[in-house]
């Protein structure tokens, strides 16, 4: 289900996934990049009314990101000019070759020249526009210089100049060698890669304060919205201590470098930037200046609280519950009630690894409806819901209750939190068994789009809920036989989520089930048996219950028996019913092969009990199938028969391929095995009704390559055809079943022992 608790860390930084960087003492200066903007912008003046409105729309829409963003080398300037205006990026090239090749004084009337921009009734630039400040940022920093800082400009723009030249005749003499397809497909890819890449983004000074805050928002929002397209953790890190070297107090690389170090799991890095964050604030008067003496108080109250959030992400609770003690007693003498809201959800969320308790969390709920926190009170709705979910509450209530959060959402634009609910809904309802009701769930999320603002190019809501409703999408597909479309939606997780990514677990896992169950599926124990340590690294309970499963499968029923029963005692400890009724009917399936057939049925009664009294419906139908096996073993099929008519809608309405047919396959025998007493016609008649079954249940085996149980099925329909007299089927059905009957090994245990 859905990890809703995340959501709740207190981000100073990120407003719409924008970085509020108000400490940063460089100020702008004049490079060989701006230069080349420089001429750019005039070239683009002297144009004037010659450009198309085409060409001047793609410009315009080119300028933002060259003017906040960092230095670049000439020919990637020269590139994102030609794509949007050839003969535009041809002047500037000129005018740019005039200068570097000329004299000193050239560049000096050429920054004379600029302020003619602003002179006239209809100046070409206006003064308080984005370019206008530009220009007269760029001039004043110029006009600042003195002499030899001047001569070095000129220097370095020559050589800015010459590294491109050198960069274009190294490139011809490539394209002489290269085949011209090729090139085509490598300037394709050069065209599609994003606009800071890693190679780029470096520079040999530090970055102005503009750059810094434009590079800072940039990364922080990729890291929110779309993981994939931000800087390696390792470059970034690298970034950002170029960033720091130059000046240590930049409270926001700090933070930045905390996000960064929670990418790839580092306690000691994420800690370690987050305390360098929270002192930064307070020594550079940051929050007292926008907060008055507040400020000073409010840094401390919140350093706790993040370290709380911190400590019980990596699972260090007591560390966290010290954390989170001193940050309540902090707000409490400065009244703070939006800190104290943040500090009970968390506390909720610490005291639920000890006990269950609805109490914190519908009076945190209450109380954030009262102080105006629509996130969090929605956060504390979804949490309810969550855990009476678990609790086996009803399905409609649950569902009133996140129309009532979905409310909150629109009416506030929560767009994270609609998420969140959407998945939460599609946890809820496979909890509950609905298959058909959780795949409208995740389609319903995966054709939405965002709420947020993000960056052309970047993928949107590239979140955990995604991540959640992909896996459940990929699974659901996986139970109907279609494995094909379910490893396309893999193949989609890992490209969206990458394995150093925070939500890759979640594929990892799911991936891990989906290949595990296909070998089953074939008789590949050994397969399964090697796929079991990899479910065990992400899911210790998956991990175990899968164990045992193979160890059955593979007839070592007292090592399979001793697994269960450490995993029912700590399942029941735990408190997950799910786990418990799966851990049970495995436990009757082991019975049944031993022939302690009147075990098995306490066994399935007490499932079929919690089953029913947690709403899970779907494992309420397996175990009732479980029950007619018993019944039908202990020969009373009709009574068998009638619990498969109150039983089997379910299965086969919602249930996957592999369970409809052993589903069918059972109806076949019950009715077989009624047969016995019946008037020849009507035996006749309830046979053949037993073949149609049994068709039905190959189809769904041969569906999911189960080899195992259509040769059982097979081997029965042959048995049938033979009373009935039907040589020709009969003979068909017999040779398909030595062939499969060749080519896997005998389990050794009779037929009518073994349910699925």
């Amino acid at each position: 289900m859905a990890s809703v608790h995340e959501s709740l860390y207190f981000n100073p930084m990120l407003t719409n996934g924008v970085v509020h960087a108000n400490v940063f003492g460089v100020r702008d200066w004049v490079t060989p990049h701006k230069m080349a903007l420089l001429v750019l912008l005039s070239e683009l003046g002297r144009a004037g009314s010659q450009l198309g409105l085409l060409e001047r729309r793609r410009l315009n829409r080119l300028l933002l990101p060259l003017l906040q963003g960092p230095d670049m080398a000439l020919s990637r300037l020269r590139k994102a000019i030609e794509e949007c205006c050839p003969h535009l990026a041809s002047s500037v090239h000129i005018r740019l070759k005039l200068m570097a090749e000329g004299e000193l004084k050239d560049m000096e009337q050429f920054f004379d020249d600029l302020s003619d921009s602003f002179s006239g009734t209809e100046p070409e630039v206006h003064k308080t526009s984005v370019v206008g400040l530009f220009l007269r940022h760029m001039i004043l920093a110029y006009n600042k210089l003195s002499f030899s800082q001047v001569y070095k400009l000129y220097t370095a723009l020559q050589q800015y100049f010459q590294k491109d030249e050198k960069k274009d005749g190294a490139d011809e003499n490539e394209m002489e060698l290269t085949n011209p397809e090729e090139l085509d497909g490598k300037m394709e890819k050069e065209e599609l890669d994003g606009p800071l890449r890693e190679e780029e983004i470096a520079c040999n000074g530090p970055l102005s304060q503009k750059q810094a805050e434009y590079f800072l928002s940039q990364q922080a929002s990729l890291l929110k919205n779309d993981e994939t397209k931000a800087l390696a953790p390792a470059s970034l890190q690298k970034e950002l201590n170029n960033l720091l070297k130059f000046n240590p107090d930049f409270a926001e690389a700090h933070y930045l470098s905390y996000l960064n170090s929670l990418r790839v799991q580092d306690v000691f890095s994420s800690t370690h930037s987050l305390l360098h964050y929270f002192d930064r604030l307070i020594l550079t008067g940051a929050e007292s200046k926008s907060n008055g003496d507040e400020g000073y108080g409010r840094s401390l109250r919140y350093a706790a609280l993040n370290l709380a959030a911190l400590h019980c992400r990596f699972g260090h609770y007591q560390q966290a519950e010290l954390a989170l003690q001193e940050a309540i007693r902090i707000a409490q003498e400065s009244n703070d009630h939006v800190c104290l809201q943040h500090c009970l959800s968390w506390l909720y969320i610490l005291e639920q690894k000890i006990f269950d308790s609805c109490v914190l969390l519908e009076h945190s709920v209450n109380k954030s409806l009262h102080f105006g926190l629509p996130y969090l009170a929605s956060l504390g709705i979804q949490s309810l819901v969550q855990q009476r979910a678990f609790a086996g509450k009803a399905a409609n209530k649950l569902m009133d209750a996140l129309k009532d959060s979905d409310l909150l959402h629109w009416k506030h634009s929560l767009s994270e939190l609609i998420d969140i609910s959407i998945a939460q809904k599609t946890a809820i309802w496979r909890l509950y068994g609905r298959s058909t009701m959780a795949l409208q769930q995740a389609q319903t999320l995966l054709s939405m789009n965002s709420l947020e603002a993000v960056n052309v190019g970047v993928q949107q809501n590239n979140t955990e809920s995604f991540a959640v409703v992909l896996c459940h999408l990929a699974e659901l597909h996986a139970e109907q036989g279609y494995f094909a479309a379910a490893s396309e939606i893999l193949k989609h997780l890992k490209e969206r989520f990458p394995p150093n990514s925070q939500h890759a677990q979640l594929w990892m896992l799911f991936d891990q089930k989906i290949q595990f169950e296909r070998a089953m599926n074939d008789g590949r124990y050994h397969v399964a048996d090697s796929l079991v340590a990899g479910i065990t690294a992400l899911n210790s309970i998956e991990g175990v219950y899968r164990k045992a499963i193979v160890l059955k499968a593979q007839n070592q029923m007292s090592e399979a028996h001793k697994l269960l029963q450490k995993l029912l005692i700590h399942c029941q400890k735990i408190k997950n019913t799910e786990m418990v009724i799966r851990v049970l009917l495995s436990i009757a399936e082991l019975y049944w092969r031993s022939s302690c057939h009147t075990i098995a049925l306490p066994v399935l009664l007490q499932a079929l009990a919690l089953a029913r009294e947690y709403s899970l419906q779907y494992l309420a139908s397996e175990t009732l199938l479980n029950l007619a096996f018993s019944q039908l073993i202990l020969g009373i099929p009709e009574q068998a028969l009638n619990i498969l008519h109150m039983a089997i809608e379910p299965v086969l309405a919602h249930g996957a391929v592999l369970d409809k047919g052993c589903a069918m396959f059972l109806v076949a025998k019950c009715q077989v095995a009624s047969a016995a007493s019946y008037t020849p016609q009507k035996k006749t008649e309830a046979l053949e009704s037993a073949i149609l079954n049994l068709n039905e249940a190959k189809t769904y085996f041969a569906k999911v390559d189960c080899k195992e149980q259509l040769r059982d099925v097979l081997y029965f329909q042959a048995r049938l055809f033979h009373t009935l007299g039907k040589t020709q089927e009969r003979n068909k059905c017999a040779m398909l079943f030595r062939q499969l009957h060749q080519e896997l090994p005998a389990h050794g245990v009779p037929l009518i022992n073994a349910f699925k």
